[in-house]
């Protein structure tokens, strides 16, 4: 499933969610290329993505969830990679 939380973290003058799936990577880069995402805003296991897309991301069928459950649901699914600390 892909999950979206609300456009709350800022950065570059705009606002950003994250954008990941609980199924697979594979999943989570189709679902990203349809939205128009660039690759390079995937960071590690999810998408940062502004909040111009983020209405179009519920429109192709992202379920939205709160921050805590993306982070969850990851962990849950194998699919978090976290830091690493150095």
């Amino acid at each position: 499933m892909i999950l979206v939380d609300e456009p709350r973290w800022p950065g570059r003058g705009c606002l950003w969610s994250h954008l990941a799936s609980d199924l697979s990577y594979d999943e989570l880069h189709t679902f990203a290329e349809m939205l128009g995402a660039p690759r390079r805003a995937f960071d590690r296991d999810h998408y940062d993505i502004p909040e111009f897309r983020f209405h179009s991301a519920l429109w192709l069928g992202a379920t939205l969830v709160p921050s805590r459950e993306i982070t969850a649901r990851l962990r849950a699914s194998g699919l978090r990679r976290p830091k690493h600390c150095a």
